[in-house]
C-alpha cells in the first residue's frame, strides 16, 4: 500500500503539520504577488482611481460673450451680477427637511413645491447640490446669510445672468438663452454641451452659441466617502472659465430706434440694409418681447406672451410672408424688358375696368382709369390694367416665375438667423398637383400684381431692390460684423460681403428700372409721402388685399440716394404694415420718416416736424 494511502500515516499529527506549514506559505505567496502586482505593478492605476473617487468636480460657469451695435461702444447684451441658491440634501438634519424648504421658500419668493419637486426624497441622502433657484439679488443672499444658522444645507455661489439692455424692437434679432433641454442636449453632446448648460434659443444668441458660450471653468474639492468637503486649501483645485467672444452686429442703434419709432405700435415689420454688402443696419419686427423675462423667472408674463394672437416671438422680417401685391410690378418691369416682350414705349389703354373670364377686373383707379399709359407710366401709376394685359397676353407665367426666382423669391436669402422661411412662388404644376387645377390666364393676371398665391418675406423684398442698385448682384444679408476677443477687444474675425446671386441681366434693364422707381416717387403713387428734401428716393409702393373690405397690406420697399457717386451711402428700406391694423397707408410714410431721419441726422421727432407729419400723430395703442 502506498505511504499517501496508508491512513495511520495520515492520521500522524506532525503530517498535518506539515501539510498545514505548506498551505500557509502558498497562500502567503499568493498574497505577496497579488500586493506586488497591485503596489509596484499597477499601484499608479490604483492611485488614480483612489483619486478620482475621493475627489468631487463641479463646474464654474463661463461668462457669455457680450454684443454690441456696429459702434462697439455700449453693449446691447452684457452680464450682471447674480446668484444660484443650492441644497445639499444630506447636509439637511433628517427629519429637517420640509422645514428648511420652507423657510427657504419664504425668502427666495417661489414656492415651496417648485423645491420639493427639485429634491424628491430619494436624494435626500446626497452629497450633491441641487440648485433650487437663479438670477437671486444680493438682497434675498443677504437674508439668507442671516439665517445661515437655521438653513443647513443651503449655500450659494456667484451665477452671472444674461441682461438685455432696453432692448424693444432688437428682441427679434438679439433672442435669449434658457437651459438645455433633453432633446438639444441629445443633438450637441458630442460638441462639447452638458446637462445645465445655458443654451441660445433664438436669434444670434442661438446663431452664434458656440463663439458666446466660452469655456467653463472646474473645481475640484477631495471628499470623504460619503462625498463630504474635506476642510483644507490644499484639497481644491480651480481650472478658471473662459469667457466667450464678444460679437459686433451690423445693427446701427441709431437707425433701429428710427425704424422702430417709424413703424410705431403697428403689427408688421422693417428692414434698411445696405445693398453694397448685405449688412443689416436695422431689422424690426412688432410686437416684441422682453428676452428678460427667460432669466427672470417671470413664467406668467411668458405664458401671457406664448398665448397671444399677434404672435410677439414672431420675427416677422424673416418669419412671415406675405403677397407682394404691386411691388412685384418690379420683377414684372424686368421681365418685359429683359425679354423684350412688349415694347416699353407702347402706349396701353387703362379705362378702370376689363372683363376677362366672366369677371370684371377693376384697377385701383376706377373709371375713367389711368388712360393711356406706357412702361414707365404703369410702374409710376401701379397701373394693374397694363399689368394684366402684358403679363398674360406678351410675357407669360413661365417667364414670370423665372425673374421672380431670378430675384430669389421662393428660397431663403441665407441671413445669419434661425428660423427664417423661404415664401413661395406658384407654378401651372405646382396647381396641378396641390388641386388638380390648370393654370388659368387668370391666375398668371393675379400673379403679374402680386395677388394670388405668391408670398414674400420683407427679406426677400429689401433683396429684390438690392439687385436693382446693385446692377443684378445680391449679397447675402448679414448681422455679425465681427468677432472680438473679450480681455483685448482685438478684432478676431470679420464679415466679409459674400455674393449671394449673379444676374446676368442686361445692366441698361436695372438702369430702367432704377428710373421707373424713382417715378413711383417723382410723379406716381409715392409722389406726397415721399416729397421730401433731404434725399431722392426711388421706391414702388403696394396694396395687399387680403379678403377684407376695409384694409390691405401696406408695403414700401425703395433705396436712396436715387443718384450717388459713392454707391456705399445707398440704403434700402422695406416696410411691411399688416391689415390687421386700422388702415391708414402706413408703409410709405414711415419710409419717409426714417429716410429724412437717416439723411439729415434727425431723430423721429425732428423729422416728423420737418415732413409736416404731424396730424398723423401719436399712433395710438396696439391694434388688434
Amino acid at each position: 500500500m502506498s505511504p499517501l494511502l496508508d491512513p495511520r500515516e495520515n492520521n500522524n499529527p506532525e503530517h498535518r503539520a506539515g501539510m498545514l506549514r505548506i498551505l500557509f506559505v502558498l497562500i502567503f505567496l499568493v498574497y505577496s504577488v497579488r500586493l506586488f502586482s497591485m503596489q509596484i505593478l499597477s499601484g499608479e492605476l490604483y492611485r488614480s482611481r483612489a483619486q478620482d473617487i475621493s475627489r468631487r468636480t463641479s463646474v464654474i460657469p463661463a461668462q457669455r460673450g457680450e454684443i454690441y451695435d456696429r459702434s462697439f461702444n455700449q453693449p446691447l447684451v452684457l452680464n450682471t451680477d447674480s446668484f444660484a441658491v443650492n441644497i445639499t440634501p444630506a447636509e439637511v438634519p433628517r427629519g429637517k427637511m420640509s422645514e428648511v424648504i420652507g423657510a427657504a421658500s419664504e425668502i427666495l419668493k417661489i414656492s415651496s413645491d417648485e423645491i420639493e419637486r427639485k429634491i424628491p426624497p430619494q436624494f435626500y441622502q446626497l452629497y450633491q447640490p441641487v440648485e433650487i433657484a437663479v438670477n437671486v439679488p444680493f438682497t434675498v443672499i443677504a437674508s439668507l446669510a442671516e439665517r445661515k444658522d437655521t438653513l443647513p444645507g443651503v449655500s450659494w455661489y456667484s451665477k452671472p445672468m444674461r441682461n438685455y439692455v432696453n432692448s424693444r424692437s432688437l428682441s427679434h434679432i438679439l433672442g435669449y438663452v434658457g437651459d438645455i433641454t433633453r432633446d438639444e442636449l441629445t443633438t450637441l453632446y458630442n460638441k462639447g454641451y452638458q446637462q445645465g448648460d445655458v443654451l441660445g434659443k433664438a436669434g444670434i444668441e442661438r446663431q452664434y452659441d458656440e463663439l458666446l458660450r466660452g469655456r467653463e471653468g472646474r473645481e475640484t474639492r477631495t471628499v470623504d466617502v460619503r462625498g463630504r468637503r474635506i476642510a483644507g486649501q490644499g484639497n481644491i483645485i480651480r481650472e478658471p472659465p473662459e469667457m466667450g467672444k464678444n460679437l459686433v452686429l451690423t445693427i446701427d442703434r441709431g437707425m433701429q430706434e428710427l425704424a422702430e419709432q417709424a413703424l410705431g405700435e403697428r403689427m408688421g415689420a422693417v428692414v434698411v440694409m445696405r445693398p453694397t454688402t448685405g449688412e443689416i443696419l436695422a431689422m424690426v419686427s412688432y410686437p416684441w418681447y422682453d428676452p428678460n423675462i427667460f432669466t427672470s423667472g417671470q413664467r406668467g408674463e411668458y405664458q401671457a406672451l406664448a398665448n397671444d394672437p399677434n404672435k410677439p416671438f414672431l420675427n416677422r422680417a424673416i418669419q412671415s410672408s406675405y403677397p407682394p401685391a404691386s411691388t412685384f410690378k418690379i420683377v414684372m418691369t424686368t421681365g418685359i424688358l429683359a425679354e423684350n416682350a412688349f415694347p416699353p414705349d407702347q402706349l396701353v389703354l387703362c379705362p378702370g375696368e376689363i372683363s376677362y373670364g366672366e369677371r370684371q377686373w377693376r384697377c385701383h383707379i376706377r373709371r375713367p382709369g389711368h388712360g393711356r399709359l406706357n412702361l414707365h407710366g404703369a410702374m409710376a401709376q401701379s397701373c394693374d390694367i397694363y399689368y394684366w394685359n402684358v403679363g398674360r397676353e406678351q410675357l407669360g407665367v413661365e417667364r414670370i416665375v423665372s425673374y421672380a426666382r431670378e430675384y430669389g423669391y421662393g428660397e431663403s436669402s441665407g441671413i445669419d438667423l434661425p428660423g427664417e422661411i423661404q415664401g413661395f412662388v406658384p407654378t401651372p404644376q405646382w396647381k396641378d398637383r396641390r388641386f388638380h387645377e390648370k393654370w388659368l390666364g387668370g391666375d398668371t393676371m393675379n400673379m403679374a400684381i402680386g395677388q394670388g398665391y405668391t408670398l414674400v418675406t420683407p427679406i426677400q423684398m429689401a433683396n429684390m431692390v438690392c439687385m436693382v442698385v446693385n446692377n443684378g448682384k445680391i449679397y447675402k444679408p448679414h448681422i455679425l460684423k465681427e468677432v472680438r476677443d473679450p480681455v483685448s477687444g482685438a478684432v478676431e474675425q470679420t464679415k466679409a460681403a459674400e455674393l449671394l446671386h449673379e444676374s446676368d441681366i442686361d445692366q441698361r434693364v436695372f438702369e430702367n428700372l432704377r428710373r421707373d422707381m424713382r417715378g413711383v416717387v417723382s410723379e406716381g403713387t409715392a409722389q406726397y409721402p415721399l416729397n421730401i428734401k433731404a434725399v431722392e428716393i426711388a421706391g414702388k409702393t403696394g396694396t395687399g388685399e387680403v379678403g377684407l373690405a376695409d384694409r390691405w397690406h401696406s408695403w414700401f420697399t425703395a433705396f436712396a440716394p436715387y443718384n450717388t457717386a459713392n454707391p456705399d451711402e445707398r440704403i434700402v428700406v422695406s416696410i411691411i404694415v399688416e391689415a390687421a391694423n386700422q388702415w391708414e397707408w402706413w408703409a410709405p410714410y414711415a419710409s419717409a420718416i426714417i429716410f429724412q431721419g437717416y439723411f439729415a441726422s434727425q431723430t423721429y421727432e425732428e423729422a416728423v416736424q420737418t415732413l409736416g407729419f404731424q396730424h398723423l400723430m401719436p399712433v395710438q395703442g396696439r391694434r388688434e
